[in-house]
């Protein structure tokens, strides 16, 4: 999938909602779009605009964003200081893919949206799937928490994980060359490896153009 996610923020409060737009922006294959800040307007965008993936406050002025969880028929994650576990639990038992307690670091935020694009890579395979693709897609959405995949990796597809060294990012241009395969082959062996956890994704702007996708080993922790 090669088109950038498409996000919609829900948030009353102007200055949280275009900070969170900017931590948005700032995560490869993700792009913000103006930011809502009520329920009215955000079934109104919802409609108009297809979103991929909302990002939605409790507390609006004019609903609950739990209430209006259970109308949006999108990919929802929560964002919101409501802390009780009653709203946790409603807001899972309604459909919400994440929940992140307000205020979090744009690192935090950078994390769950990376998960998200795991999960929908996983599941945009075609075809039927398997239990196995299941439990990767659900462990996909936890930050930090995706296994590596069980399956042996392919000479082409180690070599690439080879060629990444520690602490060095590198685009799906310098991989292919490093490697000796094209880049669209380097582009989805990266892709595969972002699946299971083994590569981590992140942008990096230039000063001309679309900013480039960069790819590296995740950091020890």
């Amino acid at each position: 999938m090669s088109e950038d996610f498409r996000v919609l923020i829900v948030d009353d409060d102007f200055h949280v909602a275009k900070l969170h737009a900017t931590y948005v922006d700032s995560v490869a294959g993700f792009l913000a779009l103006t930011p809502v800040g009520s329920a009215s307007l955000a079934m109104q965008a919802v409609h108009s605009l297809r979103p991929d993936l909302v990002l939605l406050d409790v507390y609006l002025p004019d609903a609950s964003g739990l209430d209006l969880l259970h109308q949006l028929d999108v990919d929802t994650m929560m964002l919101s200081a409501a802390s009780d576990s009653t709203s946790l639990r409603l807001a899972f038992r309604r459909g919400a893919l994440g929940y992140l307690l307000k205020p979090f670091t744009a690192e935090s935020l950078s994390q769950q949206l990376r998960s998200y694009a795991r999960y929908r890579r996983i599941l945009a395979q075609p075809g039927t799937v398997g239990q196995e693709t299941v439990e990767r897609a659900k462990r996909a959405l936890i930050p930090g928490d995706v296994a590596p995949s069980a399956k042996p990796r392919s000479a082409t597809e180690a070599a690439v994980l080879e060629s990444l060294l520690p602490g060095e990012q590198y685009s799906a241009a310098d991989v292919a060359g490093r490697v000796g395969v094209s880049r669209a082959t380097a582009q989805r062996y990266l892709s595969s490896l972002a699946d299971d956890g083994a590569v981590d994704i992140q942008l990096r702007y230039g000063t001309t153009g679309r900013p480039e996708h960069r790819y590296r080993l995740p950091a020890l922790p």
